[in-house]
């Protein structure tokens, strides 16, 4: 397997620890294991997770070690032998969007320790009393990622995203915590290293965390102004980096019941193309144990329905579950099956990601051979 991290760190990038107590490397545990494998807005000095306390965390997660520890408690993460800390991340991303009584409490400890929070659930410590009064006593931020802006500020679907003048490849699957967002960073990280300016808009809290310049978090909007805020982003990422290609995390699925985020990335963004993220070997929803998962090629058909003027161009596959020649061989069925190429994006070479955009937008062929491999 391989590892997303590649990230290089200033003396005053936040120091910080995630808070995953019992979930790390599980699915609700998937904005620890994201900042894991890629984080440029902060150095991750380790993992909290009693469950697997002395493992690396890179070792868990894909077998690579990244020098990442995963300790039992905050008095350990705070041990001047795991380095310095200046920032507590609440890693786990709940159904519920709240937070449990123990967490409550860890995350009291960090602030009465001085640490800076970083919250990315639904429920704003900001807005209650206890974590106030604690976070103003000991002079220290909470930030709230998914707080939406003020009302004033948002934006209402314009038509503006017909300006954009670049490709825009979004990132899509068949369930959530599935590994959008992992493709989407290892496909911006291939296609800019190969010469083809890119720009990743982020739509999750643990995208914004990770480091994206540009996007929201799509799910704590108004659904009035999801597509809204979607193309004010890829507007904006445009506008500022001139990119050949932006590429749009996704959310949830275009045909799960409980979230409305794809149809809004869709919208938005008005993607000319669709890397259609998905796991063979699930059977049921993540969050959702008695609704099965629809297969590949019905949400491919359902995508290209309701976005008529957007193909999917290839497939990347989750290998939870699935062994190396699993994943070997679904690779090659999903491609005689679907007439589309497939790969995996973290135990596969990123240049499939980059030959299947290539396959698809064939002009943009000459700057990808403008660097050497």
């Amino acid at each position: 397997m391989s590892s997303v991290q590649n990230n290089i760190y200033s003396p005053s990038t936040p120091r910080a620890v995630v808070y995953c107590e019992a979930n790390f490397g599980r699915i609700d545990g998937k904005t620890a294991n994201g900042l894991v494998r890629h984080s440029q807005r902060f150095k991750i000095q380790s993992i909290i997770d009693s469950k697997l306390a002395g493992f690396d965390a890179g070792q868990v997660l894909d077998g690579v070690a990244t020098g990442i520890p995963i300790l039992a408690d905050l008095a350990e993460a705070l041990a001047p032998a795991n380095g310095p800390v200046d920032t507590l991340i609440f890693g786990m991303a709940p159904a519920s969007g709240r937070l449990q009584a123990p967490e409550r409490q860890v995350l009291l400890e960090a602030i009465a320790a001085g640490l800076h929070l970083i919250n990315g659930l639904h429920e704003f410590l900001n807005d209650d009393l206890e974590f106030a009064a604690a976070a103003a006593a000991k002079n220290v931020r909470i930030v709230d990622v998914r707080r939406p802006p003020a009302q004033g500020d948002l934006h209402l679907f314009s038509g503006r995203i017909s300006s954009v003048g670049c490709k825009r490849i979004a990132v899509l699957g068949t369930d959530g915590a599935i590994g959008k967002r992992t493709t989407a960073v290892i496909l911006t990280r291939a296609l800019n290293e190969r010469g083809i300016k890119t720009v990743m808009v982020g739509t999750g809290q643990t995208g914004l965390m990770q480091g994206a310049r540009y996007g929201i978090a799509l799910d704590a909007l108004p659904c009035q102004y999801g597509s809204g805020e979607v193309e004010a982003a890829v507007v904006h990422a445009f506008e500022a980096e001139s990119p050949e290609v932006i590429v749009i995390e996704g959310q949830g699925a275009l045909s799960h019941p409980a979230y409305l985020s794809s149809t809004a990335i869709l919208r938005g963004s008005q993607p000319q193309a669709v890397v259609l993220q998905h796991a063979p070997m699930r059977q049921r929803l993540s969050d959702f144990p008695k609704i099965p998962m629809p297969t590949a090629a019905s949400e491919i058909k359902l995508i290209e329905t309701f976005a008529p003027a957007t193909r999917v161009i290839g497939m990347a596959l989750n290998h939870e579950g699935m062994s190396e020649a699993e994943m070997t061989a679904a690779i090659a069925l999903y491609e005689i099956e679907l007439g589309i190429p497939a790969t995996d994006a973290l135990s596969r070479s990123p240049q499939r990601l980059v030959d299947m955009v290539v396959r698809a937008f064939p002009e943009l062929k000459p700057m990808a051979n403008a660097i050497a491999l």
